[in-house]
């Protein structure tokens, strides 16, 4: 009977440890995750993995959800509603600036070329970006594009101040950008040009200045996360990070595949447009040398420095913070698992 009773305890044990992932599987830890916008190419790595099970593989239940842009996404991280939101760099410093203790910091950059852009018709009368001052540009109060505009101008040589800003709906002010009522259109360049060439202004009739290729240094997007989840699920933070970044290096060695992800689950989304939309943002903010030589994710204190710079100037705010308050790399996965694989 003793005997028995070893061997059926003997039997169990060994049951235990052949499924720790069926035990893993029901007790996974949930994660919340905003886009920060509409289910597009810009979220292609976070569907990607949900869709190849790496989070449920990292012990995770992740909800994706949308989002409003930047100034949203990182207000709702703030306000703990989110663990975690794709956002733009230049918001969660001044967000960390107006709130002191609100202790949001990038976990992972997303965009190591910053996508911000001002669009003009080619062939028209802006020329170079200097032939902006006194223009009227497209463009709403919390476009990060309008706001990082004085950094853009200054590394330019040119007075902002003139500038005329058109406060119109995106979709309404794309159509009279289109008939040629504003002189310029404010965008993460990958969004203004689908966005235009929808309405039929294809990219060979239009001029972009990105604000990367014109004297700025800012990262773009990173992955901002609040303190408490920093600190009360730091391993939770750290699966996340890793099966996004695993996600994310997919996405750019084979783009159909995010624009299918996509489409899943955005039935209504044009796989065709969100794979056109997904070359240019792992093209113009992804593959750079940076990426390349240090992984997706990784930053660098001095062109950390220079965002901070260049947002405090920008956005005229009262302080300055640290580059320790903006950014850690503690949740990064270890550089061979960050590497791009083209």
């Amino acid at each position: 009977m003793q005997r028995r009773s070893l061997l059926h305890a003997a039997g169990a044990t060994a049951l235990v440890a052949a499924t720790p992932f069926v035990r893993a599987q029901g007790s996974l830890q949930k994660f919340k995750f905003n886009l920060g916008w509409k289910i597009e190419a810009s979220g292609a790595g976070f569907l990607l993995a949900q869709q190849r099970g790496y989070y449920k593989d990292a012990g995770l239940d992740v909800a994706i959800d949308t989002g409003n842009g930047s100034a949203s996404a990182i207000s709702l991280v703030g306000s703990g509603a989110y663990d975690c939101a794709s956002a733009d760099l230049a918001t969660m410093i001044e967000f960390n600036v107006n709130n002191p203790g609100a202790g949001l910091k990038a976990v992972a950059i997303q965009y190591d070329l910053n996508p911000n852009a001002i669009l003009v018709r080619k062939g028209g009368p802006i020329a170079k970006p200097a032939d902006l001052a006194g223009k009227a540009i497209l463009g709403q109060p919390f476009n990060a594009s309008r706001k990082l505009f004085p950094a853009f101008a200054k590394a330019q040589g040119f007075d902002p101040s003139g500038v005329k800003w058109e406060n119109v709906a995106p979709d309404i002010g794309d159509t009279r950008f289109v008939k040629g009522d504003f002189d310029a259109s404010a965008y993460f360049f990958f969004t203004g040009l689908l966005n235009l060439k929808a309405r039929g202004m294809g990219p060979e009739q239009i001029t972009v200045f990105r604000f990367s290729d014109h004297g700025m240094k800012s990262y773009g997007n990173g992955l901002v996360a609040n303190a408490k989840s920093m600190q009360e699920q730091g391993d939770a933070m750290k699966a996340f990070v890793k099966a996004t970044t695993r996600g994310w290096i997919e996405a750019i060695a084979d783009p159909k595949a995010g624009a299918a992800a996509i489409k899943a689950r955005e039935p209504l989304a044009s796989e065709e447009i969100e794979h056109e939309r997904l070359k240019l943002i792992v093209d113009g903010t992804m593959k750079t040398p940076d990426t390349r030589s240090n992984g997706w994710g990784a930053a660098s204190t001095a062109r950390l420095q220079a965002t901070i710079d260049e947002t405090v100037g920008a956005f005229g705010l009262k302080s300055s913070p640290p580059v320790e308050q903006l950014w850690t790399e503690r949740f990064l996965p270890p550089a061979a698992d960050r590497k791009l694989k083209a």
